[in-house]
């Protein structure tokens, strides 16, 4: 699936596609299927670049932006906050949980007789 890029105030060129599907493609290593992938890049005169990304995955949808004076800094760090949502998604089943219910019987019984 491609991504969806949209510019306002830019032009969005082959090379900043280019860019921005190279880094979803980076985030296919996780295994967590990204179902529609959007970028949003602006710019107004004499300011930054922002760029605001978002992407639905099962369950849920993960969303990032930044604020750079170079665009592509600003596609690098949105990156960064992709992958670090993605990692906690992709680990999160393995995470440990506390369970309150599954105390052993033979130690509630033994204090009990005591």
């Amino acid at each position: 699936m491609t991504v969806n890029i949209t510019g306002k105030n830019l032009d969005i060129t082959p090379a900043i596609r280019d860019r921005i599907e190279f880094k979803f493609k980076k985030l296919e290593k996780y295994q967590v299927p990204l179902i529609s992938k959007n970028a949003t890049i602006s710019t107004e005169p004499g300011k930054q670049f922002k760029i605001e990304v978002s992407a639905a995955i099962p369950g849920g949808q993960i969303v990032a932006s930044a604020e750079h004076d170079d665009m592509y800094g600003a596609i690098t760090e949105v990156y960064q906050k992709l992958d670090r949502q993605l990692n906690k998604q992709a680990h999160k089943p393995a995470a440990r949980r506390a369970s309150h219910s599954s105390k052993p019987e033979a130690e509630v019984e033994e204090q009990e007789e005591a």
